[in-house]
């Protein structure tokens, strides 16, 4: 029973000394932003749970002026959930009280429940909620989520390097036959 308290006591206490507080101080696009830590150190963070389109997709700027309305200039509390594959902190970002900035997202229809890092099965109902209501990038007839916008993006430059490697090799074969 004693080792069962204190280990409630340290998970807790844990939770509350990994809690970061600084200020956000650049919105990059509507799932990172650039935190202002103590000592002047800007530190990068991907929000974790969800994924919002890319600047260059449908929505993708409403979805960065959302995460911009909600959290530009203000004092932030976020936990670190670890790092992405592009070495960017993945945080749980905390405003205005009690808000969790990756919530909102999700209710107002301006990102994705990533349900591939995700367990929290609240922004799924979220989500659900904000496409029934044709909230933010809801509204538009076949949303594509930014996963998908990513890998349609990667096939279409692949098959541009391939092509052109293909007319290449089809311009040196002619040179050959023309010799």
């Amino acid at each position: 029973m004693k080792n069962m308290i204190l280990a409630v006591l340290l998970f807790v206490s844990g939770l509350c000394f990994s809690q970061k507080k600084g200020k956000i101080i650049k919105i990059k696009d509507g799932d990172t932003v650039v935190i202002l830590l103590p000592g002047n150190v800007e530190q990068t963070l991907r929000l974790a749970e969800v994924d919002c389109p890319e600047d260059s997709q449908a929505f993708g700027k409403a979805a960065r002026q959302f995460t911009a309305g909600q959290v530009f200039g203000k004092t932030v509390t976020y936990y670190s959930t670890g790092k992405d594959r592009y070495g960017r902190e993945v945080a749980g970002v905390f405003y205005d009280q009690d808000k969790y900035l990756s919530r909102e997202i999700v209710k107002a229809g301006f990102g994705w429940w990533y349900f591939k890092a995700s367990k929290n099965t609240e922004l799924q109902k979220l989500q659900d909620e904000a496409r029934a209501q044709k909230l933010g990038l809801w509204a538009d007839k076949k949303p594509l989520s930014p996963w998908d916008f990513r890998k349609n993006k990667k096939n279409k430059s692949t098959s541009k390097s391939e092509k052109k490697r293909s007319s290449k090799s089809q311009t040196s074969k002619s040179v050959v036959v023309d010799q």
